[in-house]
């Protein structure tokens, strides 16, 4: 029987404790169940041969969990960002997606100064699932016409998040409604 996309929500709104967190593991191995069980559903939402952006799945009325579905027109290369409080799992669909993770060094005693290191760099093929705690620094970098699903915690069009600058050392708040967190323009159409 197929890992059904309805039995993945309502798995991922399980896996969140009586005190309201969720169990990131969890979830990472719902999405690569669902890419790896359900090549319809990855077909259907992450084909590059249908419509291109960012598309809104599911936000769940409970726990508040977003999925995303991310198709893109070109390649492209974030600079290393986290999610502010938030988490994001990332579940490859279409080509590959090369994964990097930071973590800061500083004191943090400088107001707009960070210094990041590399701490590890992946590639995630497609059936492959990353995830990003709250404040986890990472930068992602995708090939032309690569798919993947993103399950959020929060809505992070709306979520202060920080993009960091590895060459001046310096770091900035991308606000709320911004492009923090996206990968992709929004679509025109909702």
């Amino acid at each position: 029987m197929t890992y059904s996309f309805e039995e993945f929500c309502a798995d991922n709104r399980n896996a969140y404790g009586q005190d309201g967190v969720a169990d990131l593991e969890q979830i990472r191995l719902n999405l690569e169940r669902l890419i790896r069980e359900n090549p319809e559903f990855v077909a259907r939402e992450c084909d590059p041969e249908f419509d291109y952006g960012i598309r809104e799945l599911y936000k769940d009325p409970e726990k508040g969990f977003i999925v995303y579905s991310h198709k893109s027109v070109g390649g492209r290369t974030s600079p290393p960002h986290d999610h502010g409080a938030s988490w994001a799992i990332y579940g490859q669909a279409w080509n590959v997606t090369d994964m990097t993770e930071y973590r800061r060094t500083d004191d943090r005693s400088t107001e707009g100064h960070a210094k990041i290191e590399r701490t590890k760099a992946y590639r995630l093929e497609p059936g492959q699932v990353g995830k990003y705690g709250p404040h986890e620094i990472h930068q992602i970098h995708f090939e032309d016409e690569a798919g993947f699903i993103r399950v959020t915690g929060a809505d992070l069009f709306k979520v202060d998040t920080l993009t960091y600058d590895p060459e001046t050392e310096s770091v900035k708040i991308v606000g709320a409604g911004s492009s923090a967190g996206s990968e992709l323009p929004q679509p025109d159409a909702a």
